[in-house]
C-alpha cells in the first residue's frame, strides 16, 4: 500500500534553467510535447495564412498536338557496288562526308576492258569490209540478171549474204558499246546526294558485282523522313488535316522530347492497320538543312492537329485531381480560396484549357496547393506557376515540435523531454483533460 501511494504523488518538474529560457529544451513544443508524444499530446497549430503561388485565366492560343514514336527513315540508302568485275585501283572518297550526285567515288582497274574494246572495233571493221564487199557483188549480179547472163538463184544467195554481213555488222556494234559500257562502269560515281559511310573494302583488293558487302553505303540526309505510328483514335483527325487544302505540321524532337531537332509536314499515311497493335504507319518528310536528324535515330514526334484561338488557359500546375474529378483553387478577393470543379479541353505539358468553371481574370493557385481546403486563408507571394516567394519559409506543420512554448500532455502516459546539452528531463507526468 506505502508503495502504491508513493507512485501516485506526482513527480516535480525541474526547474527550468534561466540561461537557456523557455526554449532551451529540445522538447519544447515537445517537453510537454514529448508526453504528448506517447499520449497523443497537444500541438500547436499555424493559424496564419498560407503562402501560395498564383497565376490568372488568361485568354490565349493553344495548339492541339498528338504525340508519337518515331525513327528517322531515309528516303534512299544505296549501297556502292561494282558491276564489272577488277581490282580496285583507288578509293576517292573521304569516310563520313557528303557526296553530292555525280561525284567521283572509286575506280577499276580499265585496262582489260580498254583492251577488249579495241577488239571489238577491230572486229566491226572487219565485218563492215566484208559487208562492203557482198554489197558490191549484189550490184554486179543484179546487172547480170538483168542481161540474162546469170541466174538468179545466185543473184538471191548474194541478197542473203549481204543481209547476214550486216546483222553481223550489228553485233559487233553492240560489243563496242558493251566494251565502252564497261569502261564507263570502271569509273564508280555517286548516284545521289548524302552521307557516305565507312569504306568496306580498300584499295587492291579484287572486288566483282556478287560481293554481299559492296564498296561502302550512302544514305541521302537532305531531305529526309520520320516513320512513326498512331492510334486508330488520331488517325480520323490527322486523315482530315491530311486532305485538307493545308499540309499538317509535324515537329522531331530529341529522345528526353526536351529539344527540338527539325520542322517538317506529314507526306503519307500507310494503306493498313496493323491487326496485332491496332496502329498505322505514317510518314513525315524533314528538309534537315541542320542536318540534325540521322537514319535510324529514335524522336519524339509532334504532330499538330488543330490550332484553338482565343480560350481559357491555365498553366498545368494548378489542376488538381480528385474523387469528383478535375478542380482548381481560385483565390477570392477576401484572400481564402475556393475549389472549383472544372472540364478541360486540350493540353499542351506546359497549358491546359478550360472548357466550363472558371472566368478570364480569376486567380487559380499553382504552388501551395497540397496545403489547402475550402476556406484557408493565404497570402500570396508568387504571381506566376515558376517562381517563388526569395526566402520564404513553408508554414511549419502541426505536430512539427517546433514551438516555442510546452506542451500539455493530453493522454495518460507521461513523456521525458532532453535539455539541449543532452541530460534528461522528465517534465511532468502526462493529465488527461
Amino acid at each position: 500500500m506505502l508503495g502504491v501511494a508513493i507512485w501516485f504523488v506526482p513527480w516535480p518538474a525541474s526547474e527550468p534553467d534561466s540561461s537557456d529560457g523557455a526554449g532551451a529544451r529540445s522538447g519544447a513544443g515537445g517537453g510537454g510535447g514529448g508526453g504528448g508524444g506517447g499520449g497523443g499530446g497537444r500541438r500547436f497549430l499555424n493559424t496564419g495564412p498560407m503562402p501560395v503561388g498564383v497565376a490568372p485565366v488568361v485568354k490565349g492560343d493553344m495548339l492541339v498536338t498528338l504525340k508519337a514514336l518515331g525513327t528517322v527513315t531515309p528516303i534512299a540508302t544505296l549501297t556502292v557496288r561494282t558491276q564489272i568485275a577488277g581490282q580496285l585501283k583507288e578509293v576517292a572518297f573521304q569516310e563520313g562526308r557528303l557526296v553530292k550526285a555525280g561525284d567521283f567515288l572509286a575506280q577499276i582497274d580499265p585496262r582489260p576492258y580498254q583492251v577488249a574494246l579495241e577488239q571489238a572495233e577491230a572486229q566491226l571493221a572487219k565485218d563492215r569490209a566484208a559487208l562492203s564487199n557482198a554489197q558490191r557483188d549484189l550490184e554486179h549480179y543484179n546487172t547480170l540478171v538483168a542481161q540474162n547472163s546469170l541466174a538468179r538463184q545466185k543473184r538471191d544467195s548474194q541478197i542473203a549474204l549481204v543481209a547476214q554481213s550486216k546483222g553481223t555488222g550489228q553485233s559487233d556494234e553492240a560489243q563496242v558499246n558493251a566494251q565502252k559500257l564497261n569502261l564507263t562502269y570502271a569509273r564508280i560515281v555517286s548516284l545521289v546526294t548524302g552521307r557516305i559511310g565507312l569504306r568496306l573494302v580498300d584499295a587492291g583488293n579484287y572486288i566483282q558485282p556478287t560481293d554481299p558487302n559492296g564498296i561502302a553505303i550512302i544514305t541521302q540526309l537532305q531531305p529526309i523522313s520520320v516513320v512513326f505510328t498512331l492510334t486508330e483514335d488520331g488517325l480520323r483527325r490527322v486523315a482530315e488535316r491530311l486532305h485538307g487544302p493545308s499540309k499538317v505540321p509535324v515537329t522531331a524532337y530529341d529522345r528526353a522530347g526536351t529539344t527540338q531537332l527539325a520542322a517538317g509536314v506529314l507526306d503519307a499515311i500507310d494503306n493498313q492497320i496493323d491487326l496485332t497493335t491496332g496502329t498505322v504507319k505514317l510518314r513525315a518528310i524533314f528538309h534537315n538543312e541542320e542536318g540534325a536528324l540521322f537514319a535510324n535515330q529514335f524522336v519524339n514526334v509532334r504532330i499538330l492537329v488543330e490550332s484553338l484561338h482565343d480560350v481559357n488557359v491555365v498553366p498545368s500546375a494548378a489542376i488538381q485531381h480528385g474523387a469528383d474529378g478535375d478542380f482548381v483553387y481560385v483565390v477570392r478577393p477576401d484572400d481564402t480560396v475556393v475549389a472549383r470543379t472544372v472540364r478541360l479541353g486540350a493540353r499542351d505539358g506546359q497549358r491546359a484549357m478550360i472548357v466550363s468553371g472558371l472566368e478570364t481574370g480569376d486567380n487559380v493557385v499553382v504552388d501551395g496547393a497540397d496545403r489547402l481546403h475550402e476556406g484557408t486563408k493565404v497570402a500570396i507571394v508568387a504571381s506566376t506557376d515558376d517562381t517563388a516567394a526569395p526566402g520564404a519559409q513553408p508554414p511549419h506543420t502541426p505536430g512539427s515540435g517546433q514551438g516555442g512554448g510546452h506542451g500539455r500532455g493530453q493522454g495518460g502516459g507521461g513523456g521525458r523531454g532532453h535539455r539541449e546539452d543532452g541530460s534528461p528531463d522528465r517534465g511532468t507526468p502526462g493529465k488527461a483533460e
